[in-house]
């Protein structure tokens, strides 16, 4: 394609994970249905170890994507870290929402201290941890704020999704967010956070479920024809 924007998948990629076969068909159809051209490839996290600004600096957008604990969970951080840093369109699925959250929580607010239980179950702060109710092929039921990006993109509040996820982002520490860009604009049934966006970058939004598995059923996703048309740069920014 000619004048196409190229994404880095950032993941461990296994043909096995639901997600990951999803991801590229979702991609086709958002590209199709939006008329922006985009091509990808799938980043290892092990890639990202050394100097990750390097290996993504050829990349338009970034796309953290479901099935984690990653192999190298400094390497998605980085990744995440560049796209933010950079104001490259972003977006996190499922693991990629909760890494995106604990990288802002770090690098931004400074709680180096903020970890992921799945990887470290005795975390002084466990920012990602066990759902009260795990949601494995599960569809759930979610509120988006309204106003909110999310709301705007799918254009209504109230919405189903599909959920493939055992952890996420701890009620509890929602308040270290409160005074920050970074906003969580999606709720589930029981208040749990389920989807966020940061103001003041052109497009940074992350959600735990996982719309890239519309694609599966033949349907392109608004969530993600938005990410496609922000890659493209043909999306305004978030106010």
């Amino acid at each position: 394609m000619t004048g196409e924007t190229h994404i880095a998948l950032i993941g461990d990629y296994d043909e096995a994970v639901t997600a990951h076969a999803a991801i590229p068909k979702a991609l086709d159809l958002a590209s199709g249905r939006t008329g922006c051209p985009v091509s990808w490839n799938w980043v290892e996290t092990t890639e990202l170890a050394d100097n990750p600004d390097a290996v993504l600096d050829g990349f338009g957008a970034v796309w953290c994507v479901p099935a984690s604990p990653y192999a190298n969970m400094n390497g998605a951080l980085a990744a995440i870290r560049h796209a933010r840093k950079r104001l490259k369109p972003f977006l996190g699925t499922c693991g990629g929402y909760q890494h995106a959250v604990l990288e802002f929580a770090r690098n931004v607010l400074g709680y180096e201290q903020a970890e992921n239980a799945e990887v470290n179950p005795d975390a002084a702060m466990p920012l990602v941890a066990p759902l009260s109710c795990a949601l494995v092929e599960a569809d759930g039921e979610i509120e988006f704020v309204a106003g909110s990006r999310m709301a705007q993109i799918y254009g209504q509040t109230g919405v189903a999704e599909t959920h493939h996820c055992r952890y996420g982002i701890a009620p509890r520490y929602l308040n270290i967010f409160a005074k920050s860009p970074l906003k969580f604009s999606g709720f589930d049934t029981l208040g749990e956070p389920q989807a966020f966006e940061l103001s003041g970058h052109p497009f940074f939004l992350g959600c735990a479920f996982q719309p890239e598995r519309a694609a599966l059923a033949g349907q392109s996703h608004p969530l993600i024809e938005a990410f496609a048309t922000a890659a493209s740069g043909k999306l305004s920014s978030a106010a």
